[in-house]
């Protein structure tokens, strides 16, 4: 993981794919939100989404799951590299969810991340505050989810 001098606006990052079966859907709808579109493949088709939908829950769990296996990868690379590698601290929040399309079973979802914004934090000498937009696109290129979140990320010269 990067050092908050290192990263640019603008910079783009592929995070990874998820693959939302039928199976997948009905069992973290089951656990996490077990509604009737969620639930079964009846209901789905004769319901606004026209199919077995995902909950939006599942489409931002599967988002972050990627995320942070991407972030593992990314820093297992650095430290091979023999690079000091910057561990980031928590979110501070997001803003701006929105599921814009159904997600259905059978529908593969790729993510990817874009810096928005970066500003030194005021409350922490030695961090900055990263905001970025991660999209997810069906296979068909249809954007169907977007959040903007930020992260606390540590800076290479400390400040204060």
């Amino acid at each position: 993981m990067r050092f908050f001098e290192d990263i640019e606006i603008g910079h783009r990052r592929e995070i990874g794919a998820y693959d939302f079966t039928a199976e997948s859907i009905k069992t973290f709808a089951a656990k996490f939100d077990p509604q009737r579109f969620h639930l079964d493949e009846e209901e789905g088709k004769n319901s606004l989404f026209g199919g077995l939908a995902a909950s939006g829950w599942h489409v931002g769990s599967a988002c972050m799951s990627l995320l942070v296996a991407d972030g593992q990868r990314l820093m297992k690379e650095a430290i091979a590299r023999g690079e000091e590698v910057a561990v980031w601290g928590p979110s501070p929040g997001f803003r701006d969810l929105r599921w814009i399309r159904p997600v259905l079973a059978g529908d593969t979802i790729s993510y990817a991340n874009v810096v928005v914004d970066k500003r030194a934090s005021g409350s922490r000498p030695g961090w900055g505050i990263l905001t970025a937009r991660t999209t997810g696109a069906n296979q068909r290129g249809e954007e169907v989810y977007s959040i903007t979140a930020s992260a606390f990320v540590p800076m290479r010269t400390k400040v204060g």
